[in-house]
């Protein structure tokens, strides 16, 4: 703020607010000059209602005469970096309406940009205004320096790294040179207007890059006052925007997707990115991040960048989850469990007791053959290998990627960029609503503020509102629960007394249809609430009224992510930690509000019911989100461009085109990053239970990058270019999330799957040393005198007159003198868990901090060439202080001294040796 202080009475354009009105705080401050003039005192600001429209009388332009793809003015010379647009409707508030723009508008011209304005007579419906904004070099020049943007100084004399002896067989994944590297790499330097002559400045008007261009003017717009409605000073493109004054304000698109424009000075970027990145042939090919980064700007380069590391890093764990899923099926048959259950003199005899009371019957044991075959798919000895190596996995996941964004802060000029600079002013909607002031202790400057008071009352809203979101989704969740309880029986029921159903009996058991079920029952609740809560969440974040833009973003991410946490992965921890642990035992079953009766696992274990339960809910979001992602917006494109297919080309303007066209947002990329991080949870937090979530990640990831690089190019309109250098907050709940899938995975290793009691049976209770497994199914199940059953719990009937039945669990038969209670077995097995979860934990974090520290944050390359790079800029902009210095005292000037001169001199030497 003390830097943007210091520079205010330099730019254009300066907002004058009443004292008793809002205040804009930064270098838009208190007044607006015109373009080429002086910069008014604050007594000369725009304050009388005396301003009148300076843009000219709309003109009737024969539009056979210009380039459908024209991205210039009439003149073909001056460059359209934003288009306004508006429907000049006679409704109740037109004249207020027109009154706005009337006064945005000449505030715009004061400020220095150029508007030409196409008649609604022009535009292919005749009813849209469209005012085409343009930013001449002054105005460029003077906001590059207010936002500290870095040009060219020199180009850039540090050799390239050493050329991979893969690169050759990597050759086939590569893009063309030109389209890897669309601009030769400088030595850059913040922009300053005193030191032009310093810059490689070979054409003014190509110069400062389109997104470069388009920053600046939203800057501008977003600051621009329009006038005074209730004592108050309004301004903002955005408020013009939500208050129906402007219908839509944009950057275009430098021409059509499909075809590169006819005029030889458009760069065709657009068409570029969509045949090299977009489409889905090209998906094995690598990223143009320079050129993507050139085009849509660091915010947008950098997620990509992000995402295609995430997905090239889940090469290696899908590989592995494969040979640990092979290595399920190739063993399937040697499983002595599942052999033991699907055996009919073992299996066949083993009478299990009622899975619910009363409806349901007495079954046999191998009625879920099938089920307990599929089953050790997953639960097997290599589960726990894969869950280790996940844990590693994670680690040097985000090790490396914190190592890949130190070389992309170099190579795209972010190293000094502090998160900071990109919010160079407040949030307007912070200056317009905070009316209190008080002075800033960094610049001394009057800010506006929000009390104390007034902030504990709104985050006590804000936090009670996201409570009970949260309860509302446990709530849900227990509703889940309760069907599955209610709905077993009849399951149970129907499977029982339907013929054609018969067939499918061992694969289709109860248990499974319930899952099953459930699993979709949820899934559509997910997909219900979520579309509430984010409307909801950007409400009481818009309540709250953060500061900056980055304070606003981090709020509504950690609502969203918590919201999205609870709503995913609660049916997930349901599922894996809390069904069949509290079931009881016959006879003294424990029940859901005294009514429902707890739900038991499968005798082969509860694991492959996680799995399916996260196959669905995985999947179905993945499939969900690309239909949302990339059909809705085509059919929405398609249905508002129906009209314009009618008409020729060269009437169909590219401002029309693009206004057609689907609005990308602020919160455009939060979503992306958002849809991404839930399904790091999915891969990472229950990775033990279904290996192949890698793969399915994976496979959706290289869909991903094409949907959302399609969607981007042809469906969306242009978005401006932001800055950013790094994932922001993202990267904190990855890091959470890495250190709570440690804990998960240890837990489901210990208590969903059937691994830890195998062991203790294999070394410990084993009855045969030719074949230690065998017996492991009849030790697993202790066995009930159905005599002992109340009536509550007994099954109506019992044709066959069984006189005991066997359940899950470790407990003493009933004729033993500790009847029912838990054998030493139990106990045993318990501690085994618990000395599991332990060993596991402190092995995987010890590797996984070994590994953080082993590898550094930023290459060494990196460090050095940033060294010399920093020292090379100093040296020139040294070398040309002398100069200048030395001029001055050529020409006589009586304030340049021989002691000024030695002292730049010394300062150079300084550095040298620095």
């Amino acid at each position: 703020m003390n830097r943007l202080g210091k520079k205010a009475n330099e730019t254009l354009i300066e907002m004058a607010l009443s004292a008793d009105g809002e205040e804009c705080n930064g270098p838009l401050c208190e007044t607006i000059s015109t373009s080429g003039s002086e910069v008014p005192s604050s007594s000369e600001g725009l304050n009388s209602t005396e301003t009148t429209l300076l843009i000219p009388e709309h003109q009737v332009i024969d539009k056979r005469h210009q380039s459908k793809d024209s991205i210039f003015f009439r003149d073909g010379v001056r460059r359209i970096d934003f288009v306004l647009s508006y429907v000049d409707d006679l409704n109740k508030d037109w004249e207020k309406k027109l009154e706005r723009r009337r006064e945005f508008e000449s505030n715009l011209q004061k400020a220095g940009l150029e508007l030409e304005t196409e008649d609604k007579k022009e535009s292919e419906d005749g009813k849209i205004y469209f005012v085409k904004i343009h930013a001449p070099w002054e105005v460029l020049i003077t906001y590059a320096e207010v936002l500290n943007i870095k040009v060219p100084i020199k180009e850039n004399d540090i050799p390239s790294m050493v050329e991979n002896p893969l690169d050759c067989m990597l050759a086939p994944l590569r893009l063309p040179k030109e389209v890897m590297h669309p601009e030769p790499d400088y030595f850059t330097a913040p922009f300053s207007k005193e030191k032009q002559e310093l810059y490689l400045i070979n054409d003014e008007s190509t110069f400062f890059s389109p997104s470069m261009r388009n920053r600046i003017v939203n800057y501008i717009l977003t600051r621009c006052p329009y006038g005074t409605e209730e004592g108050k000073k309004k301004f903002g493109i955005k408020r013009l925007l939500n208050n129906g004054t402007y219908s839509a304000a944009y950057p275009l698109h430098d021409c059509q997707y499909w075809k590169k424009a006819n005029d030889p000075n458009c760069d065709n970027e657009r068409y570029t990115l969509y045949m090299e990145w977009a489409r889905f042939l090209r998906f094995y090919k690598e990223q143009p991040l320079d050129l993507i980064r050139k085009y849509y700007g660091e915010k947008i380069g950098i997620y990509f960048a992000w995402l295609g590391f995430y997905t090239e890093m889940l090469f290696l764990a899908a590989v592995v989850g494969l040979i640990c899923f092979l290595y399920g099926l190739f063993t399937m048959d040697e499983n002595m469990s599942s052999k033991e259950i699907c055996d009919p003199a073992i299996g066949g005899e083993i009478i299990m007791c009622p899975l619910c009371d009363r409806e349901c019957e007495y079954w046999r044991l191998n009625t879920t053959c099938a089920s307990s075959e599929y089953s050790h798919l997953f639960d097997n000895v290599a589960t726990l290998f894969f869950a280790i190596f996940m844990g590693i996995w994670v680690t040097l996941f985000l090790e490396f990627w914190k190592r890949r964004q130190a070389r992309l802060k170099y190579e795209w000029d972010l190293v000094d960029f502090e998160e900071e600079q990109q919010q160079l002013q407040l949030r307007p909607e912070y200056e317009a609503k905070c009316t209190q002031k008080k002075k800033n202790p960094v610049t001394q400057e009057m800010e506006p503020y929000l009390p104390i008071t007034s902030q504990a009352v709104r985050f006590c809203i804000s936090g009670t509102t996201v409570l009970f979101w949260v309860s509302l989704i446990i709530a849900s969740m227990i509703a889940v629960i309760v069907y599955r309880l209610a709905v077993y029986a009849a399951f149970a029921s129907l499977m029982e007394n339907t013929q054609t159903l018969q067939p499918i009996s061992g694969l289709l058991t109860p248990q499974l249809a319930t899952s099953v079920t459930a699993s979709c029952l949820n899934f559509v609740i997910i997909m219900i609430l979520n579309f509430l809560y984010e409307r909801i969440a950007i409400w009481i974040t818009d309540m709250e009224i953060p500061r900056t833009h980055m304070e606003y973003e981090n709020r509504l991410t950690m609502k969203m992510f918590l919201f999205q946490f609870v709503n995913y992965y609660s049916s997930c921890f349901y599922v894996a930690f809390f069904k069949g642990k509290f079931v009881g035992y016959p006879g003294a079953y424990t029940y859901m509000f005294n009514r429902w009766r707890n739900e038991e696992c499968d005798p082969a274990g509860c694991l492959i019911e996680l799995t399916t339960q996260l196959t669905i809910v995985m999947a179905g979001k993945q499939i969900w989100g690309n239909i949302q992602e990339a059909i809705v917006p085509w059919i929405c494109n398609w249905w508002g461009r129906r009209k314009a297919r009618n008409n020729p080309e060269n009437l169909y303007s590219r401002w029309e085109q693009d206004h057609d066209l689907q609005i990308f947002g602020a919160l455009g990329l939060f979503y992306e990053y958002l849809e991404m991080v839930i399904q790091f949870g999915f891969i990472t937090l229950f990775v033990a239970s279904f290996p192949l979530a890698p793969l399915l990640a994976l496979m959706n990831n290289i869909l991903e990058i094409r949907v959302d690089s399609w969607k981007l190019t042809t469906q969306y309109r242009r978005p401006v270019a932001a800055k950013a250098h790094s994932i922001g907050v993202w990267q904190e709940i990855l890091n959470g999330m890495a250190i709570l899938s440690v804990v998960t995975n240890a837990f489901i290793v210990a208590f969903t799957s059937d691994m830890i009691p195998r062991l203790v049976y294999y070394y410990a209770y084993y009855e045969s040393e030719d074949s230690p497994m065998s017996g492991y199914i009849n030790n697993s199940l202790s066995v009930f005198q159905i005599s002992d059953f109340p009536y509550r719990n007994k099954p109506k009937m019992n044709p066959e007159n069984f006189v005991i039945c066997r359940y899950r669990d470790y407990r003493y038969p009933p004729d033993h003198e500790r009847k029912y209670l838990h054998t030493m077995q139990f106990w045993h097995i318990l501690a085994a868990k618990l000395a599991f979860i332990i060993i596991m934990e402190h092995v995987v974090f010890i590797v996984k901090f070994f590994v953080a520290w082993m590898i550094p944050d930023v290459p060494a390359d990196v460090k050095a060439k940033i060294k010399r790079e920093k020292y090379l800029t100093q040296k020139i902009l040294h070398e040309y202080e002398l100069e200048k210095l030395k001029e001055r005292l050529c020409q006589g000037d009586k304030g340049a001294t021989e002691k000024e001169f030695i002292a730049t001199e010394g300062r150079m030497e300084l550095s040298r040796a620095m």
